[in-house]
């Protein structure tokens, strides 16, 4: 809260106008002890209405009414009569704060789909949407708004209550973020005025820009790692398990959508127009045009003043406005056919080029980097920028010396986009890795250190993999604690040295003690058992994650049974495995075929970890049948629902079709599953009747019979998720196709002068 002025009654909505919390208010109260349980009850919902209503002042209009320590104490008294009611209503302002942290996100089905939006960089690429559009309803006005470049969320109301938040995910369903949504303050737990009784809008959830560098400097005063950019701050943020960090973030939102609505607007124009009279906050660089090349023009406005705004836009989205022209045009699997992102160009700027490094990553690719005087890019400082691979280096001719033009591809990650003066030598890519010394090995246009683990770079990225999220997720075994062990020689040979810690071993490390050291050595212990689908996810076989081991372990059974097919070299055998194409069939037999990786995996087994064979786990009781789940879950997950099935010899998809033999409805399903189940003729269960079904087939449901192959974790935001650990090199491998990185943040690999 910034201080603001006093306001007038003028401002303030008639319910609130007799509030005395809401304008000029006393902060000088009565002892809570000395209230009795009525006045705390009335007291407390007065409080409520008037937080409510300055956090729409602040949040929404940017025109406070009262100070920042007058607010304080409005939420500070809110706090002491819920804690004396015991009473802490989830749409309570005081519950912005957070919660007890998650173990994972729910998949949620979209009310509606939020789909892609068609993009172009070129006036005419517009000018052809254009006539697209004018062909088929005639003249048209647009609605023009800014793209913005944050993390985009279906939020649900019903009867002005906020009843759940959803990240788009692969925009047929999401994570169910509500959570960590409630504690963002610009985002209303209650709609305000008049509002329909069902509202699904979507929004953008973004981090300004003061408040990222704010927060990146408060990072790195704790000795953490700044993230690169606001939209992976905002991502990031989202993901985080407990509420209360999601809390200490400065996230806000703008909302540009309907997605569904039991009493819609004719326009979007009207849309807009509506929003901030229901709290819900908009962004004020919105435009009606009625032609096309005004909103051609909008978008040159628009990218002038770019480098102005407080937040990240990477181009305008240009909107047919009349609803019933919207619904007329409709939209393919992908787009709608009534909108077009018009693309802003990356952002660039020409600098020297003082060095190239090389990065080794986990599958030992190697990465050149440029080092660069420090330029301003878009208002970012630069001073690395990627190369890509040797192909690249060649193919611009990069000297040390030379002038050079830097782009931040998509406004994120810089690169070398051309040499604009040509001063030094050529750079030459070395022929032996700069941090083992190993001999360098080309795949196509991409280099490898062929080291393996006996390349410290590779071998630190490999156990990061295998205890990490995307492999066994080791309590206890970050970043920080692998660099421990590597420094102290204790991890030297790979992952199989993970089996031979001792608590001694580990309480002579820093920050360790004789629990931590029991904590962490139970934690690796607990992992000699692994179902086989998380077992092969940790090996990191390149091109398999999560959904594709859990369908090679149902196929195999047993880890034997792989391995035994796959160091046949019996490609068409695994390409008969559901989502198995030649490609991954490939990348499975190299990967069992090497040499290094069979004498690495033997080591595992001699040390006791075995996988559990997959059709020993349950049975068959459901062999054969095929579900499709829509909606939340009260008694369990959707993972958890899913690895029931799968586990017992079923099938579970995310799209209803003739081949479905249930479709099982939780709360807030989605209407197109249930539509396509009507139409198909396939029968509907709801939760009760699934458990029955389960109950019937011998099958128990209990905690315990939840855990072993479901995966818990959801999509990496925005509909571009990958698989974990698709498209990677193995833990074990030297081999693969490129690394991923976190955040945004390029490898973390090691560098080393070219």
């Amino acid at each position: 809260m910034s201080t603001g002025s006093a306001g007038d009654e003028s401002e303030v909505p008639g319910n609130l106008r007799d509030n005395p919390y809401v304008l000029d208010p006393s902060t000088e109260f009565e002892p809570v002890g000395d209230l009795n349980d009525q006045e705390v009850r009335e007291q407390a919902e007065r409080l409520r209405e008037a937080v409510r209503f300055h956090d729409r002042r602040y949040y929404v209009a940017a025109d406070p009414v009262v100070a920042d320590r007058t607010y304080d104490a409005l939420f500070g008294r809110l706090l002491d009569l819920e804690e004396r009611l015991d009473d802490r209503p989830a749409d309570s302002p005081t519950q912005r704060g957070g919660g007890e942290p998650v173990e994972a996100f729910d998949a949620v089905e979209h009310v509606a789909p939020m789909l892609s939006v068609e993009q172009g960089d070129d006036a005419d690429d517009v000018r052809e949407f254009d006539e697209r559009v004018r062909d088929r309803t005639g003249d048209v006005c647009y609605v023009c708004e800014p793209k913005f470049d944050g993390v985009s969320v279906e939020v649900v109301y019903e009867d002005g209550r906020l009843e759940r938040a959803v990240t788009r995910g692969d925009g047929e369903e999401g994570d169910d973020v509500t959570r960590n949504v409630r504690t963002v303050a610009a985002v209303p737990q209650r709609l305000r005025g008049s509002y329909p009784e069902f509202l699904a809008v979507r929004g953008e959830l973004y981090m300004p820009r003061d408040g990222f560098q704010a927060y990146n400097r408060e990072r790195v005063e704790r000795g953490e790692e700044p993230f690169a950019n606001p939209r992976n701050a905002t991502a990031g943020t989202l993901r985080q398990q407990d509420p209360a960090v999601v809390a200490e973030r400065p996230l806000d939102v703008f909302f540009f959508a309907v997605l569904e609505s039991s009493d819609p607007w004719p326009s979007r124009w009207a849309e807009h127009r509506a929003f901030p009279e229901l709290g819900l906050p908009v962004v004020d660089r919105v435009e009606r045009v009625d032609d096309v090349e005004a909103a051609v023009d909008y978008r040159d406005r628009l990218l002038a003043d770019r480098d102005r705004l407080n937040y990240e836009v990477d181009g305008v989205v240009i909107k047919v406005d009349d609803r019933e022209a919207r619904e007329g045009l409709g939209a393919t699997s992908h787009h709608p056919r009534w909108a077009f992102a018009y693309k802003f160009p990356a952002r660039s700027g020409e600098t020297v080029l003082r060095d190239v490094v090389v990065q080794v990553g986990r599958t030992g690719r190697l990465t050149p980097v440029a080092l660069l005087d420090p330029v301003d890019v878009g208002g970012v400082t630069v001073s690395r920028a990627s190369l890509h691979n040797p192909e690249e280096i060649e193919r611009l001719g990069v000297g040390v010396g030379d002038r050079v033009r830097v782009e931040r591809a998509g406004d994120v990650i810089p690169q070398v986009a051309e040499v604009v003066e040509d001063r030094g030598d050529d750079v030459a890519f070395p022929e032996a890795c700069p941090v083992c010394d190993s001999p360098v090995e080309r795949d196509g246009p991409v280099a490898y250190c062929s080291g393996g683990v006996a390349c410290p770079a590779q071998l630190r990225r490999r156990v990061e993999h295998y205890a990490g999220d995307a492999g066994l997720d080791v309590e206890g075994l970050g970043e920080r604690t692998v660099r421990q062990l590597l420094d102290a020689g204790l991890v030297s040979d790979g992952v199989r040295d993970l089996y031979d810690l001792s608590r001694a071993d580990l309480a002579s490390l820093e920050g360790f003690g004789e629990r931590s050291a029991d904590n962490l050595v139970g934690a690796i212990e607990a992992t000699r058992d692994p179902s086989l689908a998380d077992f092969l996810a940790a090996l990191g076989v390149p091109e398999v994650g999560d959904t594709t081991a859990r369908e090679l372990a149902r196929e195999f059974g047993t880890f034997e049974r792989l391995r035994e097919t796959a160091e046949a070299d019996d490609s068409e055998r695994l390409q008969a495995v559901d989502d198995v194409g030649p490609t991954v069939a490939d990348a499975v037999v190299d990967f069992f075929t090497r040499e290094r990786n069979r004498e690495a995996i033997d080591a595992l087994l001699e040390r006791g970890v075995d996988p559990r064979p997959h059709e020993t786990e349950a049975g068959d009781a459901l062999d054969g049948e095929t579900f499709v789940f829509t909606g939340s879950l009260d008694s369990m997950t959707r993972d958890e629902a899913r690895a029931v099935v799968e586990r017992h010899g079923g099938s579970v998809t995310g799209s209803v079709s003739g081949n479905t033999d249930h479709l099982v409805v939780g709360s807030n399903p989605g209407r197109r599953k249930r539509e396509a189940a009507e139409s198909e003729g396939v029968p509907r269960t709801d939760e009760s009747e699934f458990r029955a079904l389960l109950a019937a087939r011998g099958i128990e449901v209990a905690t315990d019979d939840t855990d072993a192959d479901g995966d818990a974790g959801g999509d990496s935001d925005d509909g571009d998720s990958g698989e974990s650990g698709e498209s990677e090199a193995g833990a074990l491998d030297a081999d693969g196709d490129g690394d991923s990185s976190e955040d945004g943040k390029g490898e973390a690999g090691d560098d080393r002068r070219s």
